[in-house]
């Protein structure tokens, strides 16, 4: 890779957005009464798995060491996400949480895009652009629900 740290720094954010995504998933999951929502979000879970799992495999391939989220991290996202749902876990209410996360994650991707793009290895630049399209398709389908 000629530009392993700004590659590598991508492919960092790109294995950190699915990873924090998953976990909010597994921590709104129990609060999830509505069906369809909760289809939803499991059928989301299993497509940030695969993207973690291709992050993963690129860092293996380039000699890249991907973190993990910090359990202070894991346990402020998991405190903010079960006060929220247990005030209210309207079908509405889950699918603001996740579309706010969502977007959230949509620009910080596109800004490494943007950043990145002339000089992004080709693998690090698709596996981004799958994952921007992949949560923009999560955000329209999200919005369905409020």
């Amino acid at each position: 890779m000629d530009n392993l740290k700004s590659d590598s720094e991508v492919l960092a954010e790109i294995y950190r957005n699915a990873q924090y995504a998953q976990l909010s998933i597994t921590d709104l999951l129990p609060e999830v009464e509505d069906e369809d929502i909760k289809e939803e979000l499991l059928r989301e879970h299993e497509e940030y798995e695969k993207i973690c799992s291709q992050a993963a495999h690129l860092a293996t391939r380039y000699d890249l060491d991907l973190k993990e989220p910090s359990p202070i991290k894991k346990a402020m996202m998991w405190s903010a996400i079960k006060m929220n749902a247990a005030t209210d876990n309207s079908r509405q209410n889950i699918a603001q949480m996740m579309i706010k996360g969502t977007v959230n994650g949509i620009t910080s991707l596109k800004t490494s895009l943007t950043d990145g793009e002339k000089i992004m290895n080709t693998d690090v630049k698709n596996l981004l652009t799958d994952l921007i399209a992949i949560e923009e398709g999560f955000e329209r389908k999200l919005k369905s629900y409020l």
